[in-house]
């Protein structure tokens, strides 16, 4: 529970009310107010457990088709994720698989990956598109994505990725790419109502700046936020388009440089650090996580859950990853994957915080400290899941 005086916001034997999905009031149990003792819909004893809110995983792919794991086996053998990404390996060979399953049979692996997080207590999920890059399965990624959220009982965040990697029928037409599938494809799936954010894949392997920029446009003109993967490889100046259209966040970040960072400053933007990806690929340079403290950009953590360069289904084990391979500590670890996570999606408005006002999402754990979700591997002590107010685990 939340005391923005002391470590954690930690609240000692503290009480929540909830009526109509939201808090309505929270504090010390010796101090409730007697109006909303009476009229409060819903009081839980939690008999000393400890509460959080409902983690959010800000940045997944959880919707494809396949896996990787001969790709896998190639870089213990040396080949590199860039190697293999240019040897038709990489994003492209999951796009055979994706485009190949039924709607039905995407969502049926997508609900299991989903499920897999919410026992870590994760309530609300980002799924990207990505993995079709023509206009018909980018599209139906994203109906799929929709469909999570009834089937497994989650907040689901959707975000169009089409300019994620170059199709072979388009190989050396990048703007063409872009103008026909990534801009058109946009346009179409937002007068279907399937689209939350948009996002795209800067990077030597993937797209220039220059490439990226009449998408984020389009973009802007619909009303929609952007967001990006930027620096992951190398310095592709991303971060820098990412704050001169107002991202809400730039993700991975390992080779950001120091004039990134006071852009993402200025215009509020989150940096998400994706720890997954930086041990799959074996990745020896780090975010520069102290630099972003000195600034006061809002960190985030999140899964990257996707079948090459991070196949992670815990959220848990990204913030003990977080604390070991980038230094975070476990307070900022679990401030990334709620109250910035939510910032990350647009959606401090109403998530990552528990406080009068914001929706119930609640997570209880079989802990006697917050530290303890960083801490433990391969574990997850969640003992229920409310979203809404409403008990869902």
């Amino acid at each position: 529970m939340q005391n923005s005086a002391a470590p954690y916001g930690l609240i000692e034997d503290a009480a929540l009310a909830v009526q109509n999905e939201h808090i309505v009031w929270v504090g010390s149990s010796d101090n409730i107010p007697e109006n909303i003792e009476q009229d409060a819909v819903m009081w839980i004893d939690l008999d000393g457990a400890t509460m959080t809110p409902a983690l959010i995983d800000c940045h997944t792919h959880v919707v494809f088709g396949g896996n990787r794991a001969a790709e896998f086996e190639d870089r213990l053998r040396g080949i590199d994720y860039q190697q293999a990404s240019r040897k038709k390996g990489g994003i492209v060979s999951t796009v055979a698989a994706t485009r190949g399953l039924s709607e039905e049979a995407l969502l049926d692996q997508a609900a299991a990956r989903v499920l897999r997080l919410r026992q870590d207590g994760v309530a609300t999920i980002e799924v990207k598109s990505g993995y079709g890059l023509d206009i018909n399965t980018e599209t139906k990624m994203l109906r799929v994505a929709r469909q999570l959220r009834s089937r497994c009982d989650v907040d689901i965040a959707t975000t169009w990725l089409a300019a994620h990697a170059l199709p072979a029928e388009y190989a050396g037409r990048a703007r063409d790419y872009i103008d026909e599938v990534a801009v058109a494809g946009l346009v179409s799936a937002c007068k279907l109502g399937l689209v939350d954010a948009v996002d795209a894949f800067c990077e030597g392997i993937a797209f220039s700046t220059e490439e990226i920029r009449p998408l984020f446009e389009k973009a802007g003109q619909l009303g929609l936020p952007v967001k990006i993967h930027a620096e992951q490889l190398s310095h592709c100046g991303g971060t820098a388009l990412a704050a001169e259209f107002g991202a809400c966040s730039a993700d991975h970040l390992e080779y950001i440089q120091e004039a990134d960072v006071e852009a993402l400053k200025a215009k509020g933007t989150v940096a998400v650090l994706l720890p997954g990806a930086y041990y799959t690929l074996g990745q020896y340079r780090q975010p520069p996580v102290d630099l972003l403290r000195r600034a006061g950009v809002p960190v985030a953590i999140a899964t990257d859950c996707n079948p090459g360069s991070s196949p992670l289904t815990s959220l848990l084990l990204a913030m003990n990853m977080a604390c070991n391979l980038f230094g975070l500590t476990p307070e900022e670890a679990l401030v990334g994957t709620t109250r910035n996570a939510a910032r990350a999606l647009g959606r401090q408005y109403d998530l990552g915080v528990l406080q009068v006002r914001k929706r119930a999402d609640i997570a209880v754990w079989d802990i006697e400290h917050p530290s303890e979700l960083s801490y433990r591997m391969g574990f997850s002590p969640l003992l229920s899941l409310y979203r809404g107010g409403r008990l869902v685990v």
